[in-house]
């Protein structure tokens, strides 16, 4: 089967774990060459190393200017390009709208969209330079959506959503497509961490396939954003989320 990413080079950031790792093991799976980036520098290595040759670890904090360019000079350095972007660093939080300190507002605003915003305009001005390229937002639900705990991510996610908007629009003439996914529930190590029995009762009550996602299905959509396949496909938002945005009114009928 031909690889669908085959001779390019890929940077995920948060690849360590969850997400970004499914993301950056599929990529390679396809061919491409995969920058495994993240704050957590000994978990980056063991990533890469655990994907053989095709992986270069990178240690990255996106909220800090200085570190976003490091990283892009050890990316260059090494490889001389960059044709995708998997922005997925970011980090949550479940704090009540009243209880949200400025600190902690900052700090995660800092990180998913701040940080979301200097690492996309690090690679798409080398995309710029060198043709083209994909980019993908990781958003969510969160962001689309009023949730308990959410005031401080889920305006971070709202916020990468339309950004995603304008990128797609200044980026189009340059041959960079810019897309949005924007996960549901999914079974990642900060879920099982952070969600309670309520929590995932009160998805499992919302999502019409009744269960949280994988990271690998997150991955596969990922796969397909940056594929020649979705070469049309340009400021769009994928939701993989199991059908829970477009949800109604659900119950179950009686059997008679």
């Amino acid at each position: 089967m031909t690889q669908r990413l085959a001779g390019k080079v890929a940077l995920v950031t948060g690849a360590a774990r969850g997400i970004g790792f499914a993301v950056a093991a599929a990529f390679v799976r396809e061919g491409a060459t995969v920058v495994v980036a993240d704050l957590n520098g000994a978990g980056a290595a063991e990533a890469a190393a655990s994907l053989g040759e095709s992986a270069m670890p990178v240690t990255v904090d996106v909220a800090d200017p200085d570190s976003v360019a490091a990283m892009m000079a050890a990316i260059l350095s090494a490889h001389g390009r960059v044709d995708i972007l998997v922005n997925n660093a970011g980090i949550g939080a479940n704090t009540p709208f009243l209880e949200t300190s400025l600190a902690d507002w900052n700090r995660i605003i800092g990180v998913n969209l701040t940080g979301a915003f200097m690492v996309a305009q690090a690679c798409a001005r080398e995309m710029v330079r060198t043709g083209g390229g994909k980019i993908i937002n990781i958003a969510s639900l969160s962001g689309q959506r009023g949730g308990n705990g959410r005031a401080a991510y889920g305006s971070a996610k709202a916020g990468l959503e339309l950004l995603t908007k304008v990128m797609a629009v200044e980026l189009a003439h340059a041959n960079i497509n810019v897309n949005n996914i924007a996960p549901g529930a999914i079974e990642t190590e900060i879920a099982k961490a952070m969600h309670d029995r309520a929590t995932r009762a009160a998805y499992a009550a919302r999502i019409p396939m009744t269960r949280y996602g994988t990271p690998e299905e997150i991955a596969d959509a990922a796969v397909f954003l940056c594929s020649d396949e979705a070469r049309y496909i340009h400021g769009h938002t994928l939701n993989v989320d199991g059908g829970f945005r477009e949800a109604g009114l659900m119950f179950t009928r009686d059997a008679g």
